[in-house]
């Protein structure tokens, strides 16, 4: 090899290391100008409940929710009925709104059983769809409620404290695919107060809850709490619900079967008392409504 050939050799093994140098400086640059977006799966179940209880989802920031939960049943031979078609009718009304898109604030209150309630939610981990971040989303949940009058002689009735109950949970849910969501609910429930001794002021449940998607705006949905440390002065059940969702532009409907008649944690999780069967008023039927409206940019959707 003569000298001409190993110059021009050289040249190009140094022009080539010269633009690979300045083709990653170029990457390095462009990475850093255009950065990789994170993917969040999104609508892991679609609204805030799941047909009992909450779901990891919030409402977006400026988006107020107003939502109806009702319930409805009979009662044996017909006792005490209050209504035409059928004999108890159990309705909540609430309003929840979107400080931020991780945190929502709600109230409500409920006329069967005479409970104001009101929560926080904040959105901790959201699950990652391009399997670089975190397979959960993670919600907190703080709620407390108020029974404004004797249900049950569960509470003692003196001083406010004792009308109070206190809902502690951790949302845990993922997303396995566009039809299919899982969550897992721990659950720490106090109360205020309570009149017999052998009955715990603090409680401990697990939920786990299941949406399948069946249809471009349908879904079934099924819930379900058991409880570690129930009531001793009564008899009571495990919560349950199975039922269907369905869309229909900005209102989300909700069609279900359950034993709960109460709307708030605290009561449905610890204090049903009927099981989940057709006999002797303990099929009940559920039907939730929810509307929304976009205050931040103060238009209907």
């Amino acid at each position: 090899m003569n000298n001409s050939t190993c110059f021009v050799l050289c040249f190009f093994i140094m022009m080539t290391l010269s633009i690979s140098g300045h083709a990653q400086n170029l990457l390095d640059a462009l990475e850093k100008e255009y950065p990789d977006t994170p993917q969040y799966e999104m609508a892991t179940f679609k609204t805030t409940r799941i047909a009992l209880g909450h779901s990891i989802e919030n409402r977006k920031k400026g988006v107020l929710e107003i939502r109806t939960t009702n319930r409805f049943w009979n009662l044996p031979n017909n006792q005490d009925s209050q209504s035409f078609f059928v004999d108890k009718v159990s309705s909540r009304i609430a309003l929840e709104y979107g400080v931020s898109d991780r945190m929502t604030i709600g109230v409500g209150g409920t006329t069967f059983d005479g409970v104001f309630d009101g929560f926080l939610k904040y959105k901790l981990i959201r699950q990652r769809s391009d399997a670089k971040g975190s397979p959960l989303s993670v919600t907190l949940f703080q709620g407390g409620s108020y029974r404004s009058k004797r249900f049950g002689n569960i509470n003692a009735f003196d001083e406010f404290y004792d009308k109070v109950a206190l809902t502690s949970q951790v949302l845990i849910a993922h997303k396995f695919n566009p039809k299919f969501s899982v969550q897992l609910a721990p659950t720490f429930i106090h109360r205020g107060s309570t009149v017999f001794e052998e009955d715990p002021e603090n409680q401990f449940a697990l939920g786990i809850a299941a949406r399948h998607k069946i249809g471009g705006h349908a879904s079934i949905i099924s819930e379900y709490y058991h409880v570690m440390n129930p009531l001793e002065s009564i008899d009571t059940y495990n919560a349950f619900a199975l039922g269907v969702n369905w869309e229909l532009s900005d209102v989300m409907l909700q069609f279900y079967m359950t034993n709960a008649r109460s709307t708030v944690e605290d009561a449905f999780i610890t204090q049903t008392t009927n099981n989940f069967n057709f006999k002797d008023g303990n099929f009940h039927f559920g039907f939730n409504a929810t509307f929304i409206l976009h205050l931040k940019n103060k238009k209907l959707k």
